[in-house]
């Protein structure tokens, strides 16, 4: 009962204000919760936003790193919190994925949280550790056809994009393979760099790092061409036509979150992404800007629910 009476008290101050006015907003910080661990693209992406918003709005944007079960003690805590604006999360397409993969989170994306505004589109690199021998993708699919269930990948948790990327892989190449969900991609990268867990699909630029460094052996990246960061890479899609894997994020806050501050915070955030800086500095990092008005995302969002069952269904994902 709690969250519907402040569900009501937002708009109720709004139609209360003089014909014109706009609510004043922010009154104090506004928290972005990133329900990952740190050096994960969305806490990235969280604190590159953080300070042009801060700039704008006259006060502190916060990031509070909520990560595990899956991105939902994080994303459950903002769906509870006030709809005032002050309080904000940082999703990705693990939380449409989750919609069919976690049936009992304890929310529901689009009736629980209202979308504000989506940020940016990245693809993967496919890493081994340097022991197992495979130097391709067809070399890695013959490796595991050859040894069902004896090797393992790893991904920074269930239902993330990782994991997803990993099972459609797996679906797709007629493998079995196991997956070791770990509590963010720090832990999870370390595991592979250690010859803990030998595959895992993650971020590019921080895969090109360890690439060059000889900790990891590249041997694909994920999108439908190849990346200008890993050139010297092919696509999965070279091996396995029709492949393709990525990680969104967006902004989402709570439902019910007056709709003027919903718009300023979606007007604002496309503006940063709009400036020529922001677009060099996130095609630098792997990633593409993908400014959208409200009604937009809103729509995408609805899209990549639908897109990620397909895909949960076809690969028989769960979410171990």
């Amino acid at each position: 009962m709690l969250r519907r009476r402040h569900a009501l008290a937002a708009p109720a101050l709004l139609l209360a204000l003089p014909a014109g006015a706009q609510p004043t907003w922010p009154q104090r910080p506004v928290r972005i919760v990133v329900p990952f661990g740190l050096g994960g693209s969305a806490d990235v992406a969280a604190r590159f936003l953080a300070e042009p918003l801060a700039a704008a709005f006259g006060q502190p944007f916060v990031v509070e790193n909520r990560p595990g079960a899956g991105a939902t003690i994080g994303t459950d805590q903002v769906a509870k919190s006030a709809p005032d604006g002050h309080t904000l999360l940082l999703m990705s397409n693990t939380h449409t994925a989750n919609e069919t993969l976690l049936p009992s989170r304890p929310y529901v994306l689009m009736r629980d949280l209202a979308p504000v505004a989506a940020i940016n589109i990245a693809h993967h690199a496919l890493v081994v550790h340097p022991s197992l021998a495979a130097r391709s993708v067809p070399e890695l699919v013959a490796l595991l056809r050859a040894h069902p269930g004896r090797f393992d990948y790893a991904s920074s948790g269930p239902g993330t994009p990782y994991h997803i990327a990993g099972e459609v892989f797996r679906a797709m190449a007629g493998v079995e393979v196991t997956h070791v969900p770990f509590r963010g991609s720090n832990e999870a990268r370390t595991a592979v760099i250690s010859g803990q867990v030998p595959i895992m699909f993650d971020a590019i630029p921080t895969m090109r790092e360890q690439i060059a460094a000889g900790r990891v052996r590249g041997l694909a990246t994920t999108g439908p061409e190849r990346s200008p960061l890993l050139p010297e890479l092919p696509t999965v899609a070279e091996a396995l036509p029709g492949y393709e894997a990525s990680i969104w994020l967006g902004l989402m806050a709570p439902a019910g979150t007056p709709r003027p501050v919903v718009e300023r915070l979606n007007a604002e955030v496309n503006r940063i992404l709009e400036l020529p800086a922001t677009r060099e500095r996130q095609l630098a990092a792997g990633a593409q800007v993908m400014p959208m008005t409200v009604d937009a995302f809103d729509a995408f969002l609805r899209r990549d629910i639908q897109r990620q069952a397909e895909w949960i269904r076809m690969a028989r994902i769960t979410a171990g």
